[in-house]
């Protein structure tokens, strides 16, 4: 076993790793008449965290489309009922809203920058689905500022994490790169060698770095 050093750029932490919050998180709370929809879409725990400002009565009575297991459970912490659970891609969720019929509203509630134009690409086709900004991200100090190891491992969570990451720092040749999902993947620069998780979870980058990188 080597000292090599396991970076985790994310806004979540955890204990076998070095921790740089990567985002720093301002929420809003716009005006939102939760009567109007038959469904939420939440495709990260912030939304949920957004919710915290209004009654519960307002919107629980709404079940929710998660993007994934982390954004349903944060969900289903407050109470609320999740309809269904994507792959961990917001791509992923087109099939899920044309699962069901047309004439169901959705309320996206979503960051001001998305990765995804899948909302788009339903509404095209004549699904109704209303969107609301209600958080925004910025890169932190703490990943402009961070000094990481020549043959350390980086695990990114979200295009946004590579994107702050690489303003102000490179790839070194010997770091070892893992990213949690196709859609992280993209945001790498041409060429960069990386690991894809086999499941969009932190644990799952955390068993890769000990298993590929830490022999």
């Amino acid at each position: 076993m080597t000292n090599k050093k396991i970076y985790l750029f994310s806004i979540s932490s955890h204990p076998d790793t070095i921790n740089i919050g990567s985002l720093d998180i301002t929420f809003f709370k716009p005006n939102i008449d939760f009567s109007k929809y038959d469904g939420l879409i939440i495709t990260s725990k912030q939304a949920s965290k957004v919710l915290m400002q209004y009654k519960k009565e307002e919107y629980l009575h709404l079940s929710a489309l998660c993007v994934s297991m982390q954004s349903a459970k944060s969900y289903e912490a407050l109470g609320g009922k999740v309809l269904d659970i994507g792959g961990g891609y917001g791509d992923n969720l087109e099939s899920k809203i044309k699962s069901y019929p047309k004439e169901k509203k959705w309320l996206y509630l979503r960051a001001k920058t998305v990765a995804s134009n899948f909302v788009q690409i339903c509404r095209d086709e004549g699904y109704r689905i209303d969107e609301s900004i209600v958080y925004e991200s910025d890169c932190s100090s703490a990943i402009s500022e961070v000094q990481v190891e020549d043959d350390a491992t980086l695990i990114f969570t979200s295009p946004s994490s590579v994107k702050c990451y690489l303003k102000n720092h490179t790839f070194e040749e010997k770091q070892s790169i893992i990213v949690i999902g196709k859609t992280t993947a993209e945001a790498l620069p041409t060429g960069a060698n990386y690991i894809l998780s086999d499941k969009t979870n932190i644990e799952s980058c955390i068993t890769i770095a000990k298993e590929q990188f830490l022999k």
